[in-house]
């Protein structure tokens, strides 16, 4: 096995620009089964808006994030449907991938935990023991 990961990241990180920027625009409109259950009861228009019965769904709010820049699974400010969901996942998979590397190369900045020496040591050659600066012991443990 190779030592050097970065062929296999980078090819992961390819797939998922390119599922994330092209293919995740033919994924289903309506995808959610949580908002299709939340709707029973209530009768909807073309829209998706209730106009009448009774559900869950009528006591729905906005979530406070609405009105951020990559809400509802696009860029907010492009006019483009397609472009606009293409470069929402392009930038999530940057973000997350950043994110990713960065803990990563902490954990592996940090290094292995190492065990400590609590008390002088002994060679498993030597059948009468030595310090832990190579200084023999007594036989009688002194």
């Amino acid at each position: 096995m190779s030592k050097r990961p970065w062929p296999f990241l980078l090819g992961g990180l390819l797939v998922a620009l390119l599922l994330a920027g092209v293919v995740s625009n033919y994924a289903s409109s309506h995808p959610d089964g949580l908002d299709s259950s939340l709707l029973k009861g209530c009768t909807v228009n073309a829209d998706d808006e209730i106009t009448g019965g009774s559900c869950p769904a009528q006591q729905a709010k906005d979530h406070e994030l609405a009105d951020s820049p990559l809400a509802d699974y696009g860029v907010r400010g492009i006019g483009n449907d397609f472009l606009s969901t293409g470069l929402s996942g392009v930038l999530g998979v940057l973000l997350t991938f950043a994110v990713g590397g960065g803990l990563f190369w902490l954990a592996r900045r940090r290094g292995p935990a190492r065990a400590t020496a609590t008390g002088p040591t002994t060679d498993a050659a030597d059948p009468v023991g030595a310090t832990a600066t190579g200084t023999p012991r007594s036989t009688d443990g002194r």
